[in-house]
């Protein structure tokens, strides 16, 4: 089954190469879009990963804001596309990925070099006219993933782009739980674990369950970028029942 199933992901991915190389030239943005919530869904349906999307509060999906959200795994992303397809700053080491990497590259993903301060000054200039062009645009800012059960410090140069674009923070909370309602450890991607061994583990599972949990936005309006940092780690933590550090 493991076997059938890994065939189903290679299958799938060339399909998404296809259509990247193929369909999106000639597609708008609103196609684009579709089809990238559609090969995510479908992704994650072939890993077994079902998607549970809940509402902190009552808090709606903001139509206009910079997403942020905790690492667990490079599934995370086909998560949240799987609700709203989002351009994504991510480590400019997936873009050497085999396959993952490429798709990536092709759906919108912004690189940002580790360490490199001129880089997130240009990353972060752009983010702010994507925002204002009504893109989605979403950052991991613990900048690596961890193992389910911590949270890291964020990061908080990119906050920046939500006080210059004028729009609030949108955290988004995620975890992954097995059949028992456990946090699901096989899904963490961490140390010197590789692409192809994650996915692997993961497959194993079989049947695996993604809460993605929709917190209130917090405005970013006479807010430094480090109290913004703060407020949406605590919120994040808060809403995963981590204790804090």
């Amino acid at each position: 089954m493991i076997v059938y199933n890994l065939l189903r992901v290679l299958l799938h991915l060339f399909i998404g190469l296809w259509s990247c190389a193929v369909v999106f030239p000639f597609a708008d943005a609103a196609g684009r879009q579709w089809r990238i919530k559609r090969w995510s869904i479908k992704l994650l349906a072939i890993c077994g990963v079902r998607v549970e999307i809940k509402h902190a509060g009552g808090a709606p999906d903001a139509p206009k804001a910079l997403i942020v959200s905790n690492h667990v795994s490079w599934l995370d992303i086909f998560v949240i596309n799987s609700l709203q397809p989002c351009r994504f700053v991510a480590k400019s080491d997936i873009r050497d990925w085999p396959l993952i990497g490429w798709l990536c590259d092709k759906a919108g993903t912004v690189f940002i070099a580790r360490g490199r301060q001129r880089d997130v000054r240009r990353i972060y200039q752009g983010l702010v006219a994507d925002i204002h062009a009504g893109e989605r645009i979403a950052f991991f800012p613990e900048g690596t993933t961890l193992a389910q059960g911590a949270l890291g410090s964020f990061h908080a140069n990119l906050f920046e782009a939500a006080i210059a674009a004028q729009v609030p923070i949108q955290p988004y909370a995620l975890r992954y739980l097995d059949a028992a309602g456990n946090l699901c450890s096989e899904i963490d991607f961490i140390g010197d674990m590789t692409f192809a061994q994650s996915m692997m583990a993961i497959l194993r599972v079989r049947k695996i369950n993604a809460e993605l949990v929709l917190l209130p936005t917090i405005e970013a309006g006479g807010m430094h970028r480090r109290e913004l940092a703060d407020v949406a780690r605590h919120s994040i933590m808060e809403a995963l029942g981590y204790q804090n550090e």
